[in-house]
């Protein structure tokens, strides 16, 4: 099984020291945007564009989780 792009890899999230429960498809994208907001002072409007892509992200593996557990009912 392939890792999508916006997965990080397991040494990655250690590395980054993310909790269990956020290593999930968009994990990559919360480790830039955890950075970004480190160097920034967690100031928000610093990171828009990181934060916008992470919850897109997090919304379309939402969609697809959703239709995939649609389509296994249907079955």
């Amino acid at each position: 099984m392939s890792v999508p792009s916006t997965q990080a890899t397991q040494v990655e999230m250690a590395k980054a020291r993310l909790p269990i429960e956020y290593r999930d498809v968009c994990s990559k994208m919360l480790i830039s945007l955890n950075k970004c907001r480190g160097e920034t002072y967690y100031l928000p409007w610093k990171c828009e564009n990181e934060r916008h892509e992470y919850e897109k992200c997090q919304y379309d593996d939402y969609k697809n989780r959703a239709a995939a557990l649609k389509e296994q009912n249907d079955e």
